[in-house]
């Protein structure tokens, strides 16, 4: 192999892949284990094909614990399928132990970190036991991290030593196991030992001679498989799929070597060998066509039953005839070369794979009827949507580079607007459609980062499983909205703050089976997990019908902490929002789970940076409902221009209810300061922005300025006092995180079209302030914490 050759590409692909069919498989195993009772053949498949992929490709790069344990592993779900073994509670539980393990394997593999057999031989050990019938040597979950077991000979017929220098790659190990071990019975000749290889005759090598099968009542086999020149090229190993026949029966193998070039012309990108195996199996013709499902697009591959009329003493000669024909007949004779550098090699690209006998209707039938497989199950290969991959920072450059176009086509339109003539006019209506373009080809750009939040919700059904076994609690998992859609970006930052509060949930929210009884509950809890769409954002809510905050509890911990004085004058609503505080937790025992103080604060901390909110609303001995609001995108919003004295803000529309002008008699000032306006019989609060902010030049009297009414989620309805309102635009965020800390009331900022920066407003933010600041007003003496401005 030449020393420049990369497989970094290749390994980066198959590392992509392998994440996906790890996701594929946990979400299988968690069907699998709600299912116990009625298991779908096809959820065993599926995860089947998942571990046999990852498999695949790890042999390809020579990751030998990975194929190793990925063997094991997929031995037991190929027994599990055929239904051969009764699944169980336990099984499921090894299953899904195995795939940790399988996961960390990718991950090592990856890392290129050095693998210990500890790592994966306990639970390896407790799939063969199962497999194979014997007592459960431990409980996979307890050993999966941890065990000090050296690997076993059973799969590991091979030393390290030969492995390396390649020896025992085709014939020991097409038959590993005990029915279709291949056995040589005499010395090979020159030519079957590999001697020759580069002579100029490019004749076929004799068939390896193997001790004739003892159950000659099984079907007999002939398989033609020739590799397209490129099949390497994709992380394809022909070996792998000759060892895999190996495991269907007993199994002979002839190697074709006359495509094989000079030595000089050789390129390890291209396959030039070929081959025709004779199997004798009780597996059906599905079953051997599955070994090659992965390579058919590839190569040419013939299969076909050999009758018992052909089946002589000299089986093999007879059996490959009618392939070895047209593979001599097409000779690819290499030319003499001459003396030229290496890297003046020819393409080997230019190298023809031999013609494959016209397989007969039936056959062609067959392969037909046979659906496409991948990790998500069967399906026709009409329904099939293709796709490709697409480096996540290529995707960005292009958001980016739309974002930008916004901003020069806003820019643009600005300055159109400066032309009084009938130049200007056309320009606008040009500027109208280029906007309009514009528009289209955003959303179109922002719909590739969209993706559906099952990802995230996959994993939370496991996540309540283990806890709730630890904590001798029975607890029911719903979920619904899985496949709501927002930025790739949002769900990727989405698994800590879920995880954290399923944890809470689980572990403070829900009681125990005995406390449910006592309190008239249902033994079993649920906890409801949720997404929708409201508002141009994206809703997420946990909710529980557990025993609700304890707010006596929590106010003692928090004065006991030093969060709030003991003459506090806290509403429900604020002493609920101190479980966001840092360090602060009402658990009286550190444990595994909680009681450390560390997690909701973060969580909070995690929402507001995705420019997002989160509340808290409970109810004692009923439950909980934690409810996350996050913007669907980070890139671009539809918002309102607002002028507030000199300063341009920018307030989204999905957020504006509608402006009004309000009269003397429609206002009401508070004691504390605070303002409120009548709106159809309505009070909502004011949010002085010029106050806030310390706006100058900005109109103070609420008679006289513009109140723009939006929806929050904690304070409902509230108005934002403006000074005017100068349209709408859509608008390029920009965050504001990279170079300041988080600004309450403000969200992000923007580009506008002179050139110069808005401020993007939150407006649940500034609410909370001007909250915060009543009470500020009419209670100094309470501590900063209680007002949660995030600050």
């Amino acid at each position: 192999m030449p020393q420049d050759f990369d497989l970094s590409q290749f390994k980066a692909t198959y590392f992509e892949e392998c994440q996906d069919l790890l996701s594929a498989a946990e979400e299988y195993l968690g069907v699998l284990q709600a299912e116990l009772s009625d298991v779908d053949v096809e959820t065993l498949h599926a995860i089947f094909r998942c571990v046999h992929s990852i498999k695949g490709g790890a042999g390809a790069f020579n990751f030998t614990d990975l194929v190793s344990f990925s063997h094991i592993f997929e031995t037991m779900l190929d027994k599990l399928r055929e239904g051969k073994l009764e699944l169980t509670e336990e099984m499921a539980e090894c299953l899904i132990s195995a795939n940790d393990v399988l996961a960390r394997l990718v991950q090592m593999a990856q890392d290129d970190e050095e693998v210990e057999a500890s790592i994966w031989k306990a639970v390896a050990d407790d799939l063969e036991a199962y497999t194979n019938g014997k007592p459960i040597p431990s409980k996979s979950g307890e050993t999966a991290q941890a065990s000090t077991s050296v690997p076993s000979d059973d799969y590991n017929k091979t030393s390290e030593e030969e492995d390396e220098q390649g020896w025992g790659l085709f014939l020991d190990d097409i038959g590993s196991t005990a029915t279709g071990k291949v056995e040589i019975n005499e010395p090979l000749s020159d030519e079957e030992q590999g001697w020759g290889l580069f002579d100029d005759d490019d004749e076929v090598a004799e068939p390896v001679q193997a001790e004739q099968p003892t159950d000659t009542t099984l079907p007999l086999y002939s398989i033609c498989f020739i590799p397209e020149a490129h099949l390497l090229q994709f992380a394809n190993e022909p070996l792998l799929l000759a060892r895999e026949l190996g495991t269907l029966g007993e199994c002979r193998a002839k190697v074709d070597i006359s495509r094989l070039p000079k030595l000089v012309n050789i390129s390890p990108d291209v396959a030039y060998l070929s081959w025709v195996f004779e199997l004798r199996t009780d597996k059906s013709l599905d079953d051997i066509h599955e070994v090659f499902e992965f390579v058919v697009d590839d190569c040419k591959l013939e299969i076909k039953e050999i009758s018992k009329s052909e089946i002589s003493q000299d089986t093999a000669p007879k059996a490959t005839a009618a392939v070895e024909e047209p593979v001599q007949k097409t000779e690819v004779k290499a030319e003499q070369p001459t003396p030229k550098p290496v890297k003046e090699e020819p393409a080997p690209a230019q190298i023809a794979p031999p013609p494959v006998p016209k397989p007969t209707k039936k056959e062609l039938t067959e392969k037909k009827a046979k659906p496409n497989s991948g990790a998500g199950g069967s399906a026709p290969a009409a329904q099939k949507v293709s796709s490709i991959r697409v480096e996540l920072d290529r995707v960005d450059k292009l958001v980016n580079m739309v974002g930008e176009l916004v901003i020069t086509q806003a820019m643009l339109k600005q300055q159109s607007e400066d032309l009084a003539n009938n130049a200007g006019q056309v320009m606008s209506q040009g500027f109208e459609d280029l906007s309009a373009h514009t528009r289209e080809l955003q959303e179109s750009v922002m719909a590739i980062r969209m993706q559906p939040v099952k990802s995230v919700f996959a994993r939370m059904p496991r996540l309540v499983r283990e806890l709730s076994t630890k904590l001798n609690k029975k607890i029911d998992l719903i979920t619904s909205g899985e496949m709501t859609e927002v930025d790739k970006t949002v769900i990727e930052q989405l698994m800590d703050p879920l995880t954290h509060m399923i944890r809470n949930s689980v572990d403070h929210g829900i009681e125990t089976k005995e406390q449910r009884q006592e309190s008239g509950k249902k033994e079993r809890a649920t906890i409801h997990l949720s997404a929708e769409h409201r508002s141009g954002r994206i809703q997420i809510d946990i909710s529980d019908d557990g025993r609700g905050i304890n707010r006596e509890r929590v106010v003692a911990k928090a004065i006991e902490k030093g969060v709030i004085e003991e003459d506090h004058d806290l509403d429900d609503e604020e002493i609920d929002n101190l479980i966001f505080a840092p360090g602060f937790s009402t658990a009286d025992e550190i444990s595994d789970v909680s009681g450390r103080g560390v997690g909701m604060d973060v969580v909070r901390r995690n929402i507001v940076n995705l420019g997002g909110r989160i509340s808290v609303y409970s109810t004692p001995g009923e439950g909980t409902r934690f409810s996350m609001s996050l913007p669907l995108t980070l890139a671009v919003l539809d918002g309102m221009i607002v002028k507030c004295g000199t300063e341009k803000y920018i307030i989204p529309l999905t957020a504006i209810i509608e402006s009004i002008h309000p009269v003397e008699e429609e206002l009401k000032v508070l004691v504390n300061g605070g303002v409120l306006a009548s709106v159809r019989g309505e009070y909502i609060r004011i949010v002085n922005l010029y106050r806030l902010f310390n706006v100058k030049d900005a109109v103070t009297d609420p008679a006289e300025a513009l109140v723009v009414i939006v929806e929050t989620e904690r304070y409902g309805n509230v108005g934002i006092m403006v000074d005017e309102l100068l349209g709408q635009q859509q608008v390029v965020i920009k965050s504001l995180e990279d170079n300041y800390d988080p600004i309450s009331g403000i969200s992000a900022a923007t580009i506008m079209g002179n050139g110069k920066v808005a401020l993007i407003l939150d407006v649940d933010g500034l609410a909370e302030m001007e909250h915060g600041a009543e009470k500020r007003r009419k209670f100094g003496n309470l501590k900063q914490q209680v007002l949660l401005t995030g600050e």
